[in-house]
């Protein structure tokens, strides 16, 4: 039987049914709920005015991530506790201690910024015992202030930590052992969210459409042999604007999110076994203690609301040529693991992509894991991102490159590469220059002119055809100039770093 939606909100149950499965989130707290407080911007995730904060149980008390509402599905929050700017203030009334630190250090212009920058540092005092300034960067990469009001906010985010909290509100600490102690009124949150818990999940209609949410990877696969032609939702980062900006009826959605087996991510002989429902965020830290080297892709990676949100499987399965995971997973010979009804197939990465948007995934089938390999030994691994902003921007040209090494020699090679083609691809021809030649200034130099000429890329408003032929070739060069015998510096920043006294 069809099942309302139910979660918490600013700490109380609420249960809603007849609204549309598609339903953002951020439109159903103002047209239904009237909390104006969340904002829309952009209405596509990319300035944060509608930054809300979910919490969820995680390994030890509970996670507490920012979103975006405009482009969060409602029924997704199923089963979660979703906090909105209204619901900071403390129970005499009285200001969180982010709302304070913003008031104290001045930290609002115009006002219309600054709910979402309050609440994507409330996600971050409740996860982090405390923070760095790269942190706190990372923290509010999702959030714009148009009256570029940004260093009395970073000074906020020093500043909360040191303004009393009231229970309930405290941000984490760490005992004695190092493990993270959990707020009494946190933990009562986990218990409402326990008995909110549905461990078939949730089978949802409203407004003549419905929402599949399956609690296990079989349950998944059953309803995708059902309804093949159903929309598979997973955080709903692409699928999202569907709704806000092409006004697209979606039918019968399936979602991945409630399919718990799907999140996790596991060790196997084969390599780091990624389920296709885990978070980027999650995802991203799992590699980043085999590869950190791709740390810093990672974090440019949109923004800390959206890795929260989206889903690696979701990123593999939507098969967008100016993706970055997909790049640097193929170089790191990654392999999807497909599955329709009961039969599973596994195909290297980059055979999964045929054309421009177009996959190798079947009708009823869909992207169960992502399986990487175990790291090498003498594995020179760098990745780039090339954009005209830092953060949150499109890429107009990204590589991976994966040079295994031994003897002076290029054992193998494979070199990923994203917005020169109309898929994620391998630069083969590179590669190909590369085997078995000495690693040398020549080699490099050689590899660099075929990878230039390697795609046939578009003139687009992020970059010429040219421009980004050129980029590749000098990306080549870069590795060489970092991973060869000279290792020189390449940025004013590490310049600056390694020249700094000790």
């Amino acid at each position: 039987m069809p099942e309302p939606i139910r979660f918490l909100l600013n700490g109380e149950p609420v249960e809603v049914a007849g609204v549309a499965p598609q339903t953002t989130l951020l439109e159903w707290l103002r047209e239904h709920r009237r909390l104006t407080g969340t904002k829309e911007g952009c209405a596509e995730g990319d300035c944060g005015a509608c930054t809300v904060v979910v919490a969820e149980a995680g390994g030890a008390g509970l996670d507490w991530r920012p979103v975006n509402a405009c482009i969060r599905l409602l029924p997704s929050l199923d089963g979660k506790a979703v906090f909105t700017v209204e619901g900071l203030r403390q129970r005499d009334g009285s200001l969180h201690p982010v709302q304070q630190a913003m008031v104290e250090c001045h930290g609002s212009q115009c006002g219309f910024c600054t709910p979402g920058f309050v609440m994507s540092l409330f996600g971050l005092y409740k996860s982090a015992p405390a923070a760095t300034r790269a942190e706190v960067d990372d923290a509010l990469s999702g959030n714009l202030c148009r009256c570029t009001g940004y260093r009395p906010i970073l000074a906020a985010a020093q500043r909360m930590r040191e303004l009393p909290a009231a229970a309930g509100w405290r941000a984490p600490g760490r005992a004695a052992d190092g493990t993270r102690t959990i707020d009494p009124e946190e933990e009562q949150i986990a218990q409402q969210l326990g008995a909110l818990a549905r461990p078939g999940g949730l089978d949802y209609e409203g407004a003549g459409q419905r929402w599949i949410a399956p609690g296990d990877e079989d349950a998944l696969a059953a309803a995708c042999a059902a309804y093949p032609d159903a929309t598979i939702v997973a955080g709903a980062t692409d699928v999202g604007l569907w709704v806000t900006k092409q006004h697209r009826g979606l039918g019968t959605l399936i979602h991945t999110g409630a399919a718990r087996d799907l999140a996790r991510i596991e060790r196997t002989e084969a390599g780091l076994a990624i389920g296709a429902a885990a978070s980027l965020a999650d995802a991203f830290a799992a590699l980043d203690n085999d590869f950190p080297e791709l740390h810093e892709a990672w974090e440019r990676f949109a923004s800390a609301p959206i890795r929260a949100s989206g889903t690696l499987g979701g990123n593999v399965a939507n098969g967008s040529p100016i993706g970055d995971s997909m790049p640097a997973l193929i170089a790191l010979r990654a392999e999807v693991v497909l599955r329709r009804g009961d039969a599973k197939r596994t195909l290297p990465l980059e055979d999964f992509y045929l054309a421009y948007r177009k996959t190798a995934l079947a009708r009823g089938e869909f992207v169960a894991r992502i399986v990487v390999p175990p790291r090498g030994e003498q594995l020179l691994l760098r990745a780039w991102k090339v954009s005209k902003r830092y953060d949150q921007d499109i890429s107009a040209a990204f590589a991976c490159f994966a040079l295994q090494l031994a003897g002076g020699r290029v054992a193998s090679a494979r070199i990923g590469c994203g917005g020169v083609a109309p898929i994620p691809a391998r630069a083969r021809r590179t590669e190909a220059a590369l085997q078995g030649q000495p690693w040398s200034a020549a080699t490099a130099e050689r590899a660099a002119q075929a990878l230039a000429a390697e795609f046939t890329p578009i003139d687009d408003m992020r970059a010429s055809a040219a421009y980004r032929g050129r980029v590749l070739g000098n990306l080549m060069r870069r590795l060489w100039l970092e991973g060869g015998d000279g290792r020189a510096v390449t940025r004013v920043h590490d310049a600056a770093v390694s020249e700094a006294p000790r």
